[in-house]
């Protein structure tokens, strides 16, 4: 699409309410987000110490994590549909209450043809990131509160809570081994904190109950995206190359290869993925500001690719400290992209096609990284156990480059 077109096209978009971020919808969708963010830390660092308690290998394993990331990535096609035709707070409300339904199959099953049932029909989250079905419906309802000049400012403070709230429940990861001194089996302190999970997905359905209700934007069911569909469906395409190199190395598999290749503590590793998910998540802000002054397509990928590099070279670390140190400057860089890839997405549709949208980029990022992790489980249990860290980080950079060529001519409203 040339730029022409894509300003004529900007100047049917309405105007954003002028609200801030500490207006109440805004400030109930930010603790909500907060609650199930930090109970998807958790289960990602959790997740393949639970499996391989049960005796499942690290195949099994891979395929299980992806076996979750597409039914997420149908269950977000299916709210990019529905956002088109009901109330975003009800759809947020269903989605909730999946959680607490999820966590309480969690917490009770122990078959592993069970557990693929669960995480294909539930909110299992392996990667500790935005990938769930709650993430269109917040993008839009985020972006319907904000003006332009002040989304991605919005939107990297919505990435610093839940980035924080991850942080801190891969912290909390840690708990299982305190019950366990306590005297508590090993299955029994796993299966609690899935019990946990479930709590936060009710509380979090009872704060959605206070986002207000709005009528659905006026598009018919087959009209989810209309003049903006073929920069969505090209921005959808480089971002499942993004995910799919991303699904070699999602949290639930990178906690497993510190374990295989370190010999990691439980308690070590969750305090790694809490200062990894602190520096991510306060590095939003800095990406927000960042992107006011080189833009919001050169943010995402020059941050980026020296993340990658930094992944490339952990592979090859021979110490545990520089591994971790290498990491630790991944986890710094790599997800400045979060905010300034949703605020881009927004900024180049209409109103009523944002919730389409937001699910149509993230559907493919959800089916391309559910087919990686089986595969890098694979190379888990028949290669070197660095291989799934170097495939990630040379896709990753090749993304990069094809997005900046694609896109760096197509800005959002703000940076005309």
């Amino acid at each position: 699409m040339s730029e022409p077109d894509h300003q004529e096209r900007s100047d049917i978009i309405p105007a954003a309410p002028t609200e801030t971020v500490t207006s109440n919808p805004l400030r109930t969708l930010l603790w909500g987000q907060g609650l199930r963010d930090f109970g998807d830390g958790f289960v990602a660092v959790l997740l393949p110490v639970y499996l391989t308690a049960l005796g499942f290998s690290p195949f099994e394993i891979g395929a299980l994590a992806g076996t979750a990331l597409l039914g997420s990535a149908l269950l977000t096609l299916a709210m990019g549909f529905l956002g088109v035709r009901y109330d975003l707070r009800l759809l947020l409300i269903s989605a909730a209450g999946l959680m607490t339904a999820t966590g309480v199959a969690l917490a009770t099953a122990d078959s592993y043809a069970l557990l693929l049932v669960v995480a294909f029909l539930g909110t299992i989250n392996p990667t500790a990131g935005t990938v769930s079905s709650f993430v269109p419906v917040e993008h839009a309802v985020l972006t319907r509160e904000t003006a332009d000049a002040e989304r991605t400012k919005v939107f990297a403070r919505y990435s610093l809570v839940g980035g924080l709230a991850s942080a801190g429940g891969a912290l909390a990861a840690a708990a299982p081994e305190i019950f366990m001194r306590l005297g508590w089996p090993q299955l029994s302190a796993l299966k609690a904190m899935f019990a946990v999970y479930a709590v936060l997905g009710l509380i979090a359905g009872l704060l959605y109950t206070r986002i207000p209700r709005r009528p659905p934007a006026q598009l018919g069911f087959t009209q989810a995206l209309g003049p903006s569909r073929w920069t969505v469906y090209k921005l959808a395409a480089l971002f499942s190359i993004d995910a799919f190199a991303g699904g070699f190395a999602v949290q639930s598999l990178l906690a497993l290869w510190l374990f295989e290749r370190f010999d990691l503590s439980l308690s070590v590793a969750s305090l790694f993925f809490f200062w990894s998910g602190v520096l991510a998540a306060f590095s939003f802000p800095v990406a927000a500001w960042i992107s006011r002054r080189i833009g919001l397509i050169n943010t995402m990928v020059f941050t980026h690719i020296p993340a990658s590099l930094c992944l490339i070279l952990a592979a090859f670390a021979p110490s545990l400290p520089l591994a971790l140190g290498l990491l630790l400057m991944r986890a710094a860089l790599s997800q400045m992209d979060v905010p300034t890839r949703s605020s881009y997405v927004m900024a180049v549709v209409t109103e009523a096609e944002r919730t389409a949208a937001a699910s149509f980029t993230s559907v493919p990022r959800s089916l391309a990284a559910s087919l990686s992790p089986a595969l890098a489980g694979a190379l888990f249990s028949l290669s070197w156990l660095g291989t799934p860290l170097i495939l990630c980080g040379a896709l990753k950079i090749a993304y990069d480059l094809a997005l900046l060529n694609q896109f760096r001519h197509v800005k959002p409203p703000e940076e005309r």
